[in-house]
């Protein structure tokens, strides 16, 4: 049903992202999908590297680490915007045409009512995007 999964992450938030990196790999597991790591980063340094080119080696490591662990093929893929925050959303759904994803696959916050005002990332990726989108939320205890 899937090939290929597409999973945006952060690399300076991974702690936040652990329940959708384990929903990820079992799907991965169960369709026998590659998955696509993508990340947008800014050209400033930031809190992870300090230019595109070190955060991009530390994704592809990290893509290298999660493929070891589940035994699933990953890949990664690093973009960069003047602005991530206000652009995160559009290149989501660009890079996940450039790549072939057929899921895009993305950790979510529980609702609150700012959604009705500002809508989460997964919820308008998955209103612009062609492919299916699951939006992993983290416990409710959380």
């Amino acid at each position: 049903m899937y090939s290929k999964i597409m999973v945006p992450v952060d690399l300076a938030h991974l702690d936040a992202l652990e329940r959708s990196l384990q929903v990820a790999a079992d799907m991965a597991r169960h369709y026998d999908a590659e998955v696509c790591y993508v990340s947008v980063t800014a050209n400033t340094p930031g809190p992870v590297a300090r230019t595109p080119a070190e955060y991009e080696q530390k994704l592809a490591a990290f893509a290298a680490e999660q493929a070891r662990r589940h035994g699933q093929p990953a890949s990664s893929r690093v973009l960069v915007s003047h602005d991530p925050t206000a652009d995160l959303e559009q290149i989501l759904v660009k890079t996940a045409d450039e790549i072939g994803a057929d899921l895009v696959l993305m950790a979510t916050h529980l609702p609150h009512k700012v959604d009705a005002i500002m809508p989460s990332h997964g919820d308008k990726v998955a209103k612009h995007s062609d492919v299916s989108v699951f939006l992993v939320r983290p416990p409710h205890n959380s």
